[in-house]
C-alpha cells in the first residue's frame, strides 16, 4: 500500500478588511485618523511578507538516500503565489542546528524544486530542514520554513539509537495564562503545556493549590498535551503550585506565573450567531479610560473599535466573518500600550478540495500506477507517494496547515492538519488550547505606535542570486572603502563583475540565470592594491530557530522495515542507475557587454608565436604601447576619434588581466576569439577606457597564472533540478526480468 499525500498549490481564502459589522453601542465604529490601526497599515506597507514552503517526498529517511523537494513562495497575507526572490536557501540542521547539507534552489514564478543527497555517514536523529530567502532574513529564523524529519542510518551498529538527540528535562510543564497576565481576583483562562524530553505531548491531569494548599482549580489535557482551566487568584504575589500527574504515577510540581496585583483580565469567548466576545476586566480602581481593540492578521487589520469600562468590564463583539482564515491576534491597548494579547484561530471555510483516485484497489510488482488527481479550482499541485510503515507513520504538514496556522506559530506543532481535518467542538477547543499557548507576532507595538519603518538590511533577490563579499586592508583586517573588487566565473560562457567596495567593506554581485558548480575567482587589482584581502560571505543563516525535537529510541517493531531499506540503499550503490538527467535551465550565452565593436576568429588569420605579433597586425583598434614597466594597450575611441589614455578592461575568459606582461607572455594559439569595445565603458561607478576580450578554446583559461592573492574556489551557484528517476517496465520482457535479491545482508537492529 502507498499513501497518497497531496499538497494543494492554492487556498480559497475569504479576506475580509474593515471595521466591526456589529459592535455593541459603546464601541466606536470609526477610530481616529491617527490610530494605532492606521499606524499598523502604513507599518504593513513597508513590510511585505513573504512565506516559503517545502513539499517534501516523504517525512522519514535512510542515510544515503535522495531527499525530493518543491518550493512554494507566498505572500504572507493573502498566501497567493509571490514571485518576489528568485532563490530559496535550503538547509538540512542536526540537533545542534550545525548544517549537515546547504543548497541554493531557483525559484521561477513562485516555484521552484530540487533535491538534496543526505550523506550515507548521517547518524541516526532527527533533524530539520529549513528553507528561508534573502528578504525572509529580515524577520529572523523564527519565521522560517522549518520541517523536522528522521533520518536512521542503517549502517551504523546500533541504527535504532539516535545520536544526535540533545535530550532536554525528562518532562517540561508549561502555564500560559490568557492575555498574558493573571491579576488579584480577576477570573482569568490558564492553558498548559506537557512535553516529554524529546518534545512529545504527554497526557496528564492536576490541580492547583495556593500556599497553604486550598485546591483551585483542577485539569487534564485534552489533546496533544495541552488543556485549559479557569483560576480566580485570590492573592497577588503568592505561590500557586500546580500538582501534575502522569499517566505511570509519576507527580511533578510546577509553579504558575506570578500574579499582579493590578492589570487587565482578557477573555476571549464563542459567542452566538457566528460572533465572539472579548471581554476585558480590570480591578475597580484601574477600570478608567477607554479601551481600543485591534484584530490583526498578517499585518493586515480586519477588526478595530473603543470600548469603555463599565462595572470594571469592558466588551467588544466581533463578527467571526469578518476574521480571515487561520490565526487572528487580538490586541488590547490603553492608549498606545498593549495591556493583553490573545490569538484565535478560524478553520477555512471553503478550502481546496482535492481528489485522487488509483485506477486499481492493488498492484503486482513493476505493474503501471494510473492516479487521476482533480481540485475544486484551477491549482498547481505537486504529490508524494511513499510507503505508509511504521518509521513513516508521522503526518507532514500541508501546504493548507501550514501557511494558515504553523507558519505563524513558534516551534514545532505536533500534527497541524488534525486542526483542519476535524470540525468538531473537541478539536475547536484543542485549537483554542494552542492558541492559548501562543504569544507570537512578526513586529514590536513600540515600532508601530512610534513609526518606525522595519529594519530591512537583507533585500530581495528580484534578480538572482546576490552574492555578497568583504574587502579588507592588511593584517589587521580592517575594511577596505572605495576598492573596487572583481568577480569572474570563467569559462565559454563566462560571467564578469565589477563593484567597488563600501566603507563597511562589503561587495555585492548579481548573479541571474547561473546554476551548477562554477570556478569562481574574486580579486582587487594585483597592481594597485595588493594588501587588500577578499572573503566570499555564506548567504545561509547560522543558528536560530527552534531545536530539533528529539528522537527516542526506535521500536523494534521497525527492524523489518530498516533491513529492507537498508538493503534498498545498498542495492542502489552496487547497481547504479542511469547517470543523473537534469531538467534545463535559462542561461545566458550573449556577454555583458553584447555585441563588440570588433570581434576577431584567429584561426581565419596566420597564426603567429607571439600574441604582440596579432595585436599589431590584426587588430588595429587596438595600439600596443610599450613603456618603461612593459607593454600597455590603447584602444581608439572610434565615435570621438581619439586614443583612449589607459589600458582597457581586459579579460581572458572572463578574468580581468591587471598585468598586460602576463598576459603578451601567453601563448596565442590556445586563443580562439577577441572581442574588441572601441569606446569608454561604463560597468556601476567603474569607468574603463575601453575592453578587450580574449577566449581560449576551452575556456578554461589555458594555465594562465592566477592572481596570488585571489580567492579562487569551486563555487556551489544555483542546483541544477534533477528529473525524478524511476525504472520503466513498460514490455513484458522488462516486466519479467529477474528482481534482484540480496543473499545475505545484515539484519538491522532495533530496540524492544
Amino acid at each position: 500500500m502507498h499513501l497518497l499525500s497531496y499538497q494543494a498549490w492554492g487556498l480559497n481564502l475569504a479576506v475580509a478588511l474593515g471595521l466591526l459589522a456589529s459592535p455593541p453601542s459603546h464601541a466606536q465604529a470609526s477610530p481616529p485618523t491617527d490610530s494605532l490601526g492606521q499606524r499598523l497599515r502604513r507599518y504593513s506597507r513597508q513590510a511585505l511578507t513573504e512565506q516559503l514552503f517545502l513539499h517534501l517526498d516523504r517525512p522519514a529517511y535512510v542515510a544515503g538516500e535522495t531527499l525530493w523537494l518543491k518550493a512554494y513562495a507566498v505572500d504572507g497575507t493573502y498566501h497567493r503565489p509571490l514571485s518576489l526572490s528568485k532563490v530559496a536557501y535550503v538547509e538540512v540542521l542536526d540537533a545542534s542546528q550545525r548544517p549537515v547539507l546547504q543548497a541554493k534552489i531557483a525559484l521561477v514564478k513562485a516555484l521552484g524544486q530540487g533535491s538534496l543527497e543526505l550523506p550515507a555517514e548521517l547518524a541516526t536523529g532527527r533533524y530539520v530542514v529549513r528553507a528561508y530567502t534573502n528578504w525572509m532574513k529580515n524577520a529572523g529564523p523564527d519565521f522560517y520554513f522549518q520541517c523536522p524529519i528522521t533520518i536512521v542510518n542503517t549502517l551504523s551498529q546500533n541504527p535504532a539509537t539516535p545520536t544526535t538527540t540533545q535530550a532536554g528535562p525528562a518532562y517540561d510543564v508549561q502555564f500560559f495564562p490568557e492575555g498574558g497576565q493573571l491579576v488579584r481576583g480577576l477570573p482569568g483562562r490558564v492553558a498548559f503545556k506537557i512535553t516529554d524530553q524529546y518534545g512529545r505531548s504527554v497526557a496528564a491531569t492536576g490541580t492547583v493549590a495556593d500556599a497553604r494548599g486550598t485546591t483551585l482549580a483542577s485539569f487534564q489535557t485534552l489533546k496533544f498535551g495541552m488543556g485549559s482551566f479557569l483560576l480566580t487568584p485570590p492573592a497577588a504575589g503568592a505561590a500557586y503550585t500546580a500538582t501534575v500527574r502522569l499517566p505511570g504515577g509519576q507527580v511533578l510540581a510546577s509553579k504558575l506565573p506570578a500574579v499582579a496585583e493590578q492589570g487587565y483580565a482578557l477573555q476571549v469567548t464563542e459567542g452566538g450567531a457566528g460572533q465572539l466576545t472579548v471581554a476585558v476586566q480590570a480591578q475597580a480602581g484601574a477600570a478608567t479610560g477607554p479601551l481600543h481593540l485591534l484584530a490583526h492578521s498578517g499585518q493586515q487589520i480586519t477588526a478595530e473599535a473603543d470600548a469603555v469600562f463599565s462595572g470594571g468590564q469592558a466588551v467588544f463583539q466581533v463578527n467571526k466573518r469578518q476574521l480571515q482564515p487561520g490565526i487572528t491576534h487580538f490586541t488590547v491597548f490603553v492608549g498606545a500600550r498593549p495591556v493583553g494579547e490573545r490569538l484565535y484561530f478560524q478553520r477555512p471555510a471553503h478550502p481546496l478540495r482535492i481528489q485522487g483516485q488509483a485506477s486499481a484497489a492493488a498492484y503486482g510488482p513493476r505493474s503501471p500506477v494510473r492516479l487521476q488527481v482533480g481540485a475544486s479550482q484551477p491549482a498547481a499541485l505537486s504529490l508524494a507517494v511513499y510507503r505508509l510503515d511504521s518509521l513513516s507513520a508521522a503526518t507532514p504538514a500541508d501546504i493548507s496547515s501550514y501557511l494558515l496556522l504553523a507558519a505563524d506559530l513558534k516551534g514545532f506543532i505536533e500534527d497541524a492538519g488534525y486542526y483542519f481535518r476535524d470540525s468538531s467542538a473537541v478539536a475547536q477547543q484543542a485549537a483554542d488550547n494552542l492558541m492559548l499557548t501562543q504569544g507570537w507576532r512578526r513586529f514590536r507595538w513600540e515600532d508601530v505606535a512610534a513609526g518606525r519603518p522595519p529594519a530591512t538590511p537583507y533585500p530581495p533577490e528580484v534578480n538572482g542570486y546576490l552574492l555578497q563579499g568583504r574587502v579588507s586592508q592588511g593584517a589587521g583586517g580592517a575594511p577596505a572603502a572605495g576598492v573596487p573588487a572583481y568577480l569572474s566565473l570563467p569559462g565559454r560562457a563566462f560571467w564578469f563583475g565589477s563593484t567597488v567596495s563600501h566603507p563597511d567593506g562589503l561587495v555585492q554581485f548579481e548573479l541571474p540565470n547561473i546554476y551548477g558548480l562554477r570556478k569562481l575567482v574574486f580579486q582587487t587589482n594585483s597592481v594597485r592594491d595588493s594588501t587588500c584581502h577578499v572573503e566570499l560571505l555564506s548567504p545561509f543563516t547560522v543558528g536560530g530557530g527552534p531545536a530539533a525535537p528529539g528522537l527516542p529510541p526506535l521500536s523494534g517493531r521497525l527492524a523489518a522495515a530498516l533491513t529492507e531499506r537498508h538493503v534498498q540503499v545498498q542495492a542502489q550503490r552496487a547497481f547504479p542507475a542511469p547517470a543523473p538527467r537534469y531538467l534545463p535551465v535559462p542561461t545566458d550565452t550573449v556577454t555583458f557587454y553584447g555585441r563588440a565593436d570588433e570581434r576577431y576568429r584567429l584561426d581565419d588569420y596566420t597564426r603567429f608565436p607571439s600574441l604582440e605579433e596579432v595585436m599589431r597586425e590584426y587588430v588595429p583598434g587596438v595600439l600596443v604601447r610599450k613603456r618603461k614597466d612593459g607593454f600597455h594597450f590603447m584602444v581608439i575611441d572610434r565615435p570621438r576619434h581619439i586614443n583612449l589614455p589607459e589600458n582597457p578592461l581586459t579579460l581572458l575568459d572572463g578574468l580581468p588581466v591587471f598585468n598586460i606582461n602576463q598576459l603578451m607572455a601567453f601563448d596565442p594559439l590556445k586563443i580562439k576569439n577577441l572581442d574588441v569595445v572601441a569606446n569608454r565603458y561604463f560597468i556601476g561607478q567603474q569607468v574603463y577606457d575601453g575592453l578587450v576580450s580574449y577566449r581560449t578554446y576551452q575556456g578554461d583559461l589555458g594555465g594562465y597564472p592566477l592572481n596570488p592573492h585571489a580567492l579562487i574556489e569551486e563555487f556551489e551557484t544555483m542546483q541544477v533540478p534533477r528529473e525524478f528517476y524511476a525504472p520503466r517496465y513498460d514490455t513484458e520482457a522488462q516486466r519479467a526480468a529477474p528482481a534482484f535479491h540480496l543473499k545475505s545482508s545484515r539484519p538491522c537492529s532495533a530496540q524492544p
